[in-house]
């Protein structure tokens, strides 16, 4: 019984998700680029160094870069289907990230944590790659994975980063919001990977990821036409993003996962169900 006069207490509302609860999605953000700098580093100099047999066995260096684009491409496909990959959506890419924040798919704060845990994951990665291999990733041909303008300069680089980081994210936007190929978006990412590395990687380094490029840079201290890639991977994905809208109007939009279709949690739906928005058929 409610004495008299004493109004009863109102119901309880759920509280938003705490910043807080998406910690483990930050961190696996941090370990997916980490790892993928790991392999960079030791595929390059099991692909490059002189002490290594492969430079003497595969003497040219287009298929050099074949093989280092397969490797790539292999390790972002096994990372975009692992379990962490399919928990924190697999961005590993401010980029990326930063895109789908624009196209209202990733909350603010998410964001912006994301892109912290990024650049801090790159830099550990080539510091673990540093321990397993010690003085292998120092020696010029290595050079700690370094992604730097080619000889045909800083324009030529530029462009191409934009290019790549263009058909990267028009790829993905078209795969992630189709209901049949959706499943596809983390491999389709994986084999452009593969072919950016092989055809594009002596005009800039192939990069597309202003975090990888810094993991890089902060131990070779070698910092050359750094705005290269923070500029144009960001111009060249949120350029793909406006093309799509502009083509296909405000369609419902896919999940910011690569793949969404499993059983973790995404903290991108729930941030979408906050704002009142829905998935499109990637999302269901």
């Amino acid at each position: 019984m409610i004495a008299a006069g004493v109004q009863p207490a109102p119901p309880a509302v759920p509280r938003a998700v705490a910043p807080a609860s998406h910690w483990s999605e930050y961190a696996i953000e941090a370990a997916l680029l980490g790892v993928f700098m790991l392999s960079a580093c030791l595929f390059t100099v099991l692909l490059f160094h002189p002490s290594s047999p492969v430079p003497a066995l595969v003497p040219s260096p287009f298929t050099r870069r074949f093989l280092m684009g397969l490797a790539m491409g292999s390790t972002a496909v096994a990372l975009n289907y692992s379990a962490w990959g399919k928990r924190s959506g697999a961005h590993y890419n401010p980029a990326v990230t930063l895109t789908f924040a624009r196209l209202g798919r990733v909350a603010p704060r998410d964001a912006a944590a994301y892109v912290v845990a990024q650049f801090a994951g790159a830099v550990m990665g080539v510091l673990v790659a540093m321990l397993l291999v010690g003085g292998l990733v120092v020696h010029a041909s290595v050079r700690y994975a370094v992604t730097v303008p080619g000889p045909d300069g800083r324009a030529v680089a530029f462009a191409a980063e934009v290019l790549i980081s263009f058909v990267l994210m028009a790829v993905v936007l078209a795969l992630a919001n189709h209901p049949r190929f959706g499943r596809l978006t983390g491999l389709a990412a994986g084999l452009l990977v593969a072919t950016f590395i092989t055809f594009e990687a002596p005009f800039s380094g192939m990069s597309m990821n202003a975090a990888r490029t810094v993991g890089s840079a902060v131990w070779a201290h070698d910092w050359s036409a750094l705005w290269i890639y923070f500029t144009a991977p960001l111009l060249g994905m949120l350029g793909a993003a406006e093309v799509r809208r502009w083509r296909h109007g405000r369609e419902p939009d896919a999940c910011a996962k690569l793949h969404h279709q499993n059983r973790y949690r995404c903290i991108f739906c729930e941030y979408r169900v906050g704002r009142g928005t829905s998935g499109g058929p990637a999302a269901l």
